[in-house]
């Protein structure tokens, strides 16, 4: 091409038309994309909006029926259950009773709504009282290995309670493999692991620690969740999570971390969840509460980027949301 001349192409051509920009558009968002968190209490009656998380509500368990009836309408299959306990403990010990909070919940959205597919948060820190995910030693520092035999516990307890999908989340080595064995063991070889495999020690999950009541009560996490600088670490995270039998890897979060989320998906040739996090949908909710953005145009974007990056499927607050605008468009 000689240098100054317009090259016979010219990719406008295909952006001027909606009809033609649909018929070249390589990402197409669906909400069947969408897995939808939720956060169950005690007690009744219960919908308390959670204050940083405008929109999203921690309900009790005669509330679930109503929730599932909305999501179901909308398209949205898939739930992601954290528990607020009625009691906590130095060893969590709710998050593996068969009759804990998420698997009462569990019982109530296979009778109410038995079309719904029920993954389940695997983790100690919204149980125990000190707010870490698993046995303390004496020093204050997490026992990795003393803790995976609380995780396969309360994995095998949901499995128990009807859960379609276990989700461990604590960051503890060698715990995949601990709950694939328990799992199997115990006759629920068919429940997949979706691995929170590729978990950052991240500011962004300021407002979950509100909706969950998990802040640590002393020090942070940082001793057992990635470094925000190692992207290679990332990988190799997913990688060892894949060989000890996940069905499925995630990486969280997702906006600052999309480079990690295509290197995940790209190297690995895995299936692939992106956790559009907590501090992330509300940045969105203040900034379109002051009229800083468009809000539907910001989502539906961001949500995009999740996809394009690789996400098979993305956990997102925004799920009802943006199943209401996916379907206007269509």
């Amino acid at each position: 091409m000689e240098y100054g001349r317009f090259p016979a192409y010219r990719a406008r051509r295909m952006r001027a038309d909606e009809t033609v920009r649909q018929f070249i558009r390589e990402t197409e968002l669906s909400v069947r994309d969408f897995i939808y968190p939720l956060f169950v209490k005690p007690g009744e009656g219960r919908r308390d909006e959670i204050s940083s998380m405008p929109g999203v509500y921690q309900l009790s368990l005669d509330m679930l029926k109503a929730e599932m009836d909305e999501l179901l309408g909308l398209g949205v299959r898939s739930v992601l259950l954290f528990g607020l306990p009625s009691h906590k403990d130095e060893c969590g010990s709710e998050a593996y009773d068969d009759h804990g909070i998420v698997q009462e919940a569990i019982r109530v959205i296979r009778a109410e709504a038995p079309e719904m597919h029920i993954i389940t948060d695997v983790c100690m820190c919204e149980y125990t009282s000190h707010g870490h995910c698993g046995k303390l030693t004496a020093t204050g520092e997490v026992d990795n290995d003393a803790t995976l035999a609380w995780l396969a516990a309360e994995a095998v307890s949901h499995a128990r309670a009807g859960a379609h999908m276990v989700a461990p989340s604590d960051m503890m080595d060698g715990r995949v493999a601990h709950i694939r064995r328990a799992l199997d063991e115990a006759g629920f070889s068919q429940v997949p692991i979706m691995s929170y495999s590729t978990k950052y020690a991240s500011g962004f999950y300021g407002p979950f620690r509100d909706a969950a009541d998990s802040a640590p009560a002393f020090g942070d996490r940082r001793a057992y969740q990635m470094d925000p600088a190692n992207a290679e670490e990332g990988v190799r995270e997913a990688a060892y999570d894949i060989a000890e039998g996940a069905d499925l890897v995630m990486v969280k979060p997702a906006l600052s971390y999309l480079d990690v989320l295509r290197r995940v998906k790209s190297e690995l040739r895995f299936p692939t969840v992106a956790y559009n996090v907590s501090g992330e949908y509300s940045m969105v909710k203040a900034a379109a509460a002051n009229g800083w953005i468009d809000e539907k145009r910001v989502v539906i974007e961001l949500l995009t980027s999740m996809k394009r990056a690789g996400a098979d499927m993305i956990i997102t607050y925004h799920a009802k949301e943006a199943a209401r605008w996916l379907a206007e468009e269509n």
